[in-house]
C-alpha cells in the first residue's frame, strides 16, 4: 500500500481520454515536482474529487444553489467563475457518489498522508477553501472520510498558469515525503504562559530571559499602540505579555497604570540589554515601532528570520504564517486565532 495519496480536482481532456489520473500536461509537471522532492511517482496512490471531465473543464459546472447541494459539505466556490451559466457555489447532490467513492479509495489504501491538490480537493477532505492559507500544513480529515492526515497544497494546473506557485509546491511535497512516514498528526510541545503579576514577569525576566542562549522578540499592535509582546527564551517556551485588553473597562491588562508602567520598565530592560542576542520576524517594523512609539532602543539584534528566509528562498512569501508553514509542524494557527485589531506587515 502507498503511503502517500494524492487527490487532484477532475479530469482533463487528456485525462478523460486515458480515464486515468494526471496524465496530461498538469501530470507531468506534478510527476516533475515529486522528483524535485524527492518522491517516485510510482510510489503514490493518484485518484480525484470527480472522476470525470466538467463541461470546459470548469468545476462550476457541477455547482448549483444550497438548496440542491450536498449536506454537511460548504460552498466550494465563493465567487463567480468564468462558466457562461453562473450555477451557485455548492456541489449538487447527485454527485455524492463521487465522494463516496473517493472515500472507498482512501478507506481501501489507507495512506499515513494525504495531499490534496488545490481548492476542490481540500473541500472534499477538510471542508475549507482558500488554499492559500492552508497549504503546508497538516490536519486531519473531517469530510468524505475523517480522520486521514492532509497536507494541502497547489494544484499543478494552478501552477501552469501561475509559475511562482511551484517552488512553494515543491516545498510543500518535500515536508510530504516526510510526513508520510507516520499517519498521526505531530505538533511540537509548545508552552504559552502570561504572568498575571508584576512581580511574576520580573522572576522571568531576570531568570529565564536574562539566562537565555537566543531572546526571540515579537510585537502585536494596534494603531499607534503595542497590544502585547512576547518573548521566547526557548523553542518550546513564549511568554506573552499583554497590554492592552479591550474587553476590560480601563482597557488595560494590568490593574493599574503604576503596575503597567513597572510592566513597561521591565519590557525596557529586556529588549535593551546586549545579551541574550535577538532574533525577530521582519524585526525592522517591530525595533522602529518599539524605538518611535515607546522610546524603546533595541540592543543585540542578532537575525530577522523574515530576511534570512528571503536571503534563502527570495522568490517566496516571507510572512510568519508562510515560514511557519514551511519550516515548522505547527498548524495554520494564523486562521485559528479569533481576529483582532493587529496592523503589523510582516510580507
Amino acid at each position: 500500500m502507498p503511503d502517500l495519496f494524492l487527490i487532484g480536482e477532475a479530469w482533463g481532456a487528456d485525462e478523460d481520454r486515458e480515464k486515468a489520473p494526471f496524465v496530461g500536461a498538469a501530470g507531468y509537471h506534478l510527476t516533475q515536482m515529486l522528483a524535485h522532492a524527492g518522491i517516485r511517482r510510482t510510489d503514490c496512490y493518484l485518484t480525484n474529487v470527480f472522476n470525470f471531465r466538467p463541461p470546459l473543464n470548469d468545476i462550476s459546472a457541477v455547482c448549483g444553489p444550497k438548496s440542491e447541494s450536498i449536506e454537511g459539505y460548504p460552498q466550494l466556490l465563493t465567487s463567480r467563475p468564468t462558466y457562461k451559466h453562473w450555477r451557485g457555489g455548492y456541489v449538487r447532490a447527485e454527485f455524492q457518489p463521487e465522494l463516496t467513492r473517493l472515500a472507498a479509495e482512501l478507506v481501501a489504501e489507507n495512506p499515513n498522508l494525504v495531499v490534496t491538490l488545490g481548492n476542490t480537493a481540500m473541500w472534499a477532505l477538510l471542508g475549507k477553501t482558500a488554499i492559500s492559507k492552508y497549504r503546508g500544513t497538516t490536519a486531519l480529515s473531517t469530510h468524505t472520510a475523517t480522520g486521514f492526515k492532509v497536507l494541502p497544497t497547489y494544484h499543478p494546473a494552478a501552477i501552469m498558469r501561475q509559475w511562482e506557485l511551484r517552488p512553494i509546491t515543491v516545498i510543500d511535497l518535500a515536508k510530504a515525503q516526510r510526513e508520510c512516514a507516520f499517519p498521526e498528526i505531530r505538533r511540537p510541545e509548545v508552552m504559552i504562559y502570561v504572568p498575571e503579576t508584576v512581580e511574576e514577569l520580573q522572576d522571568l525576566a531576570t531568570g529565564t530571559l536574562a539566562k537565555a542562549e537566543r531572546l526571540a522578540i515579537d510585537i502585536e499592535t494596534s494603531g499607534s499602540q503595542i497590544t502585547c509582546i512576547g518573548f521566547a527564551p526557548l523553542k518550546g517556551l513564549a511568554v506573552v505579555v499583554p497590554i492592552h485588553d479591550y474587553r476590560r473597562s480601563g482597557r488595560s491588562y494590568w490593574p493599574s497604570l503604576e503596575a503597567e508602567c513597572a510592566v513597561w520598565k521591565i519590557i525596557r530592560n529586556v529588549c535593551q540589554r546586549e545579551r541574550p542576542p535577538k532574533v525577530f520576524q521582519n524585526g525592522l517594523y517591530d525595533i522602529a515601532f518599539l524605538s518611535r512609539s515607546y522610546g524603546i532602543r533595541v540592543r543585540g539584534a542578532e537575525h530577522d528570520t523574515m530576511l534570512l528566509h528571503h536571503a534563502l528562498q527570495p522568490e517566496m512569501l516571507k510572512g510568519l504564517g508562510f515560514l511557519g508553514s514551511v519550516y515548522t509542524d505547527h498548524g495554520a494557527w494564523k486562521q485559528e486565532r479569533e481576529k483582532t485589531w493587529t496592523i503589523k506587515r510582516d510580507e
